[in-house]
């Protein structure tokens, strides 16, 4: 994914549990860290990660988390969300709307499950980093048309499991609940190659537990307009407010 590595390597010392890659994307120099192979991932684990990162990294410009979540399609929406596998999710605040949502932050009330403070628990991404989120959705028509040129070059290429190219349509199935908890497939035509991976943008769910729960799921979809669920933001918000970017 990187333009180009740069040679050496940050310092370690007894301790440190992870380790950082520098390199070039697009003229901007980045650092990518990630969590040790066979780790569980939770917020802990991603606590612990940017505290780190603090001590490697004092002052980078702008940081984000950039991994996978279980994406939330709603659609039943005007218009629908079909949020499609390879789809790319971004969690900005807006309006009255929290970017990240503490999902395992709150109370079962008698009209449901109700978030702390209504969603906004955890602290908002820096402002530099909502004001680069904007800047990019002035080009959000043009998402699939930019992005399919970087797909065309690096979709043959390998990595550790196969390359890049996309699995196809057939895998990606959508089951919806229904109110007695039962599940039923949900047939959606093929995306044309103009609408493939379109960003979409709304509120991420962060927590620590693992959410099975169908009907919970649901109710965070439909009241608090949640796009995706994921288990590592929420431990990086309090640390450092970062921009959340996952892929589905």
């Amino acid at each position: 994914m990187f333009d180009n590595r740069h040679d050496g390597r940050f310092p370690t010392g007894r301790g440190d549990d992870y380790l950082f890659h520098a390199a070039n994307v697009c003229g901007h120099n980045v650092v990518l860290a990630t969590l040790p192979a066979g780790q569980n991932y939770g917020t802990g684990s991603t606590a612990a990660l940017v505290s780190q990162s603090e001590e490697v990294l004092p002052k980078p410009l702008v940081r984000f988390a950039r991994w996978r979540c279980r994406r939330l399609p709603n659609l039943s929406t005007n218009p629908p969300r079909d949020i499609r596998l390879g789809d790319v999710l971004v969690a900005p605040p807006e309006g009255g709307s929290a970017g990240l949502v503490g999902y395992d932050l709150g109370k079962e009330t008698k009209d449901g499950f109700q978030l702390l403070r209504f969603g906004h628990a955890l602290a908002t991404t820096e402002a530099i980093v909502r004001s680069a989120i904007g800047s990019i959705k002035i080009h959000a028509p043009n998402d699939s048309e930019r992005f399919l040129v970087h797909y065309t070059n690096m979709k043959d290429e390998e990595h550790a499991h196969g390359t890049f190219v996309d699995p196809g349509p057939d895998r990606d199935v959508l089951y919806e609940v229904d109110e007695y908890r039962m599940e039923k497939l949900v047939k959606r035509g093929p995306w044309p190659d103009s609408r493939r991976t379109p960003v979409w943008y709304g509120p991420i769910g962060s927590g620590d537990k693992l959410m099975k729960n169908a009907q919970k799921r649901n109710e965070l979809r439909d009241k608090y307009n949640v796009i995706g669920l994921e288990m590592e933001a929420a431990g990086t918000m309090n640390y450092i407010p970062v921009g959340v970017i996952r892929g589905s």
